[in-house]
């Protein structure tokens, strides 16, 4: 057996509820959807829980529908053709997120989200962050949305780091399992739209109050290296 030592090199932000709050955009968008649609629409904070897996299962959940629904279809159309054109009327920086984005300064990062890429892009633009990110992977970028493993595993492959070099940071339990899947260390952010205690059942590596936290917990992580066994 020979050990092999794996200091994070990324750090991989979720974005929904991790670095924005971007509840009221996303709420208007699912109701200019379900009011187009012939649907009662719903107040912000039911929106809010559908919010993590992407937009189709966010406009499944709202409107009552399954996957393989017909209807489905019309609703996503119009939930992403409004979201396009008001990507960040309402979004705002959670707190002590931009902060810990400064604070990371020397260390790559990237961002992967179920939210659509193309909204993310916009989104991205709108708040004047295009450029932040080495890498982002948004829904429909890979074959499965988290908490499949893909998108980590495709910002590993870009980015040529070892999955296990990452560190993903989110607010939901799909941004853990994802990270768990893909071999990556993992940070659980109890500040967003996910309660601590549902977090907790999945067993990141830490679970954070304030993102403000997250460069200490890196310089922590560098400076003791994770020691991993691998045979000969």
């Amino acid at each position: 057996m020979r050990t092999i030592m794996f200091v994070p090199r990324v750090i991989v932000f979720d974005l929904d509820g991790t670095l924005l709050d971007t509840t009221a955009d996303i709420a208007a968008a699912c109701n200019h959807a379900l009011a187009a649609t012939g649907r009662r629409t719903l107040k912000p904070e039911v929106i809010r829980k559908y919010v993590g897996d992407g937009a189709r299962k966010l406009c499944g959940r709202a409107a009552g529908l399954t996957d393989g629904d017909d209807e489905l279809d019309a609703v996503v159309d119009a939930f992403m053709t409004y979201y396009l054109e008001h990507p960040a009327d309402h979004a705002t920086w959670m707190p002590s997120a931009k902060e810990a984005l400064e604070k990371t300064r020397g260390v790559k990062l990237a961002l992967c989200t179920n939210k659509p890429r193309r909204v993310t892009e916009r989104l991205l633009e709108a708040i004047g962050e295009a450029q932040r990110f080495a890498c982002v992977v948004g829904g429909g970028d890979v074959h499965a949305p988290k908490p499949d493993p893909a998108g980590l595993l495709e910002i590993a492959r870009r980015m040529r780091v070892d999955p296990r070099e990452l560190v993903m940071v989110g607010d939901g339990t799909q941004d853990i399992l994802a990270g768990r899947a893909a071999g990556c260390r993992t940070i659980a952010f109890a500040g967003g739209f996910t309660p601590r205690a549902e977090l907790a059942k999945h067993h990141p590596d830490v679970i954070l109050e304030s993102l403000a936290d997250v460069s200490e917990i890196m310089r922590r992580w560098c400076e003791s290296t994770v020691r991993t066994r691998t045979p000969t």
